[in-house]
């Protein structure tokens, strides 16, 4: 059918705009993700945008993180914020790793102080065969209508999607809710090995769908977050977590964003890492960037001032941050970032000016 000369004034106007827009993104994290040279060293920060902002502090005492994440305009208003206010080169979507499980059948609730709880948690393969699969489009769609918003019309730097890995959200599934020491995952991991893959196989193909609808939508990059695999071994990781990861990250791969991995107190699991189709390894504050590339990490790394150094005085700051990007600018392929997210009792001050001096510091013109 032939187009109408409308239509085609149109289309024309659509892509002018968006090549206009693509000439204006800041590409800096993109470039090193992809381990080039760059022209300085890009940052951003785990958990820029929300508590440590009194502007989102001032939202939450009107909506709940349910209300925001619903409400596309609301949403990306908070994931712009930090761009805006610190001058960071990308932006992550603000969510939470909750947002794809009620859409396959999980009970969850965010409890203010306590954090998600969930009320029909995991004890059985019964229970694991009883989820369903998620078709993101129609299940969360304020998620990608929250992308469109950003990457159309927002932001001038990429924007990171995400979502939680398998085993940190079996985590919750199978606790029904936070856990100090993740005694009744790893039980049912060991005592349960058949509805524990079947639900690892579960959480992959939901991550799956649901990330490639991110990037679909429009999202540059995305992290993984393993908050919490750092409680099992190494030996354990490679039989029980690592086949969902590979599958996740190859299935991704064929999306063409970089994909970056990030665990909380999972130095032992890098080399794991290093092996899978992934782009960035995240590191924690207890593995330096010299010693990972020592030990053989060959992908670009972030990483990995401990957030609370962002209390201390800024001399300590100053020294602790040279170092660190020191070691990050030994090789191409470095971002700067935090070794887990930021406290609520960071000022906002301090992340700007953080952002300017690394920029500064590690400027090559």
């Amino acid at each position: 059918m032939k187009a109408r000369k409308g239509e085609i004034v149109d289309g024309i106007v659509r892509t002018e705009r968006r090549m206009e827009m693509a000439r204006q993104i800041n590409d800096t994290f993109l470039r090193a993700c992809r381990g080039e040279q760059t022209p300085y060293v890009p940052v951003w920060y785990m958990r820029q945008a929300g508590r440590s902002q009194p502007e989102y502090r001032a939202l939450k005492e009107k909506y709940s993180l349910f209300d925001i994440t619903h409400q596309p305009e609301l949403c990306a208003y908070v994931t712009r914020l930090p761009v805006e206010q610190y001058g960071v080169d990308a932006a992550i979507l603000y969510k939470d790793i909750m947002t794809p499980l009620p859409a396959i059948g999980v009970d969850v609730e965010i409890q203010g102080g306590v954090g998600p709880v969930i009320a029909n948690s995991i004890r059985s393969l019964q229970d694991v065969e009883r989820l369903g699969e998620i078709d993101p489009e129609h299940d969360v769609p304020y998620v990608f209508e929250t992308i469109r918003l950003l990457v159309n019309e927002q932001l001038d730097v990429p924007l990171i999607g995400f979502a939680g890995a398998p085993f940190t959200l079996a985590s919750y599934m199978i606790e029904g809710g936070p856990s100090k020491n993740y005694h009744k995952t790893k039980a049912f991991m060991y005592a349960e090995p058949k509805a524990w893959f079947a639900l690892m196989d579960k959480l992959a193909e939901m991550t799956i769908r649901y990330v490639r609808a991110q990037i679909r939508a429009g999202a540059s990059a995305v992290q993984i977050f393993d908050s919490w695999v750092g409680a099992v071994s190494a030996d354990d990781y490679r039989t029980f977590i690592k086949p969902a990861m590979a599958r996740i990250f190859a299935a991704l791969r064929e999306e063409g964003a970089p994909l970056i991995m990030f665990g909380v107190g999972a130095s032992h699991l890098v080399h794991e890492w290093n092996d899978l189709p992934l782009d960035v390894i995240g590191l924690d504050w207890r593995l330096s960037i010299r010693e990972a590339r020592r030990q053989g990490i060959a992908k670009a790394i972030q990483g990995n001032l401990d957030p609370a150094v962002l209390l201390a005085p800024w001399d300590v700051i100053e020294e602790r941050v040279k170092r660190i990007l020191d070691e990050g600018m030994e090789r191409p392929g470095y971002i700067f970032n935090l070794g887990h997210g930021i406290f609520p009792d960071v000022q906002p001050a301090t992340l700007k000016r953080l952002t300017a001096f690394i920029h500064e510091y590690t400027s090559t013109n």
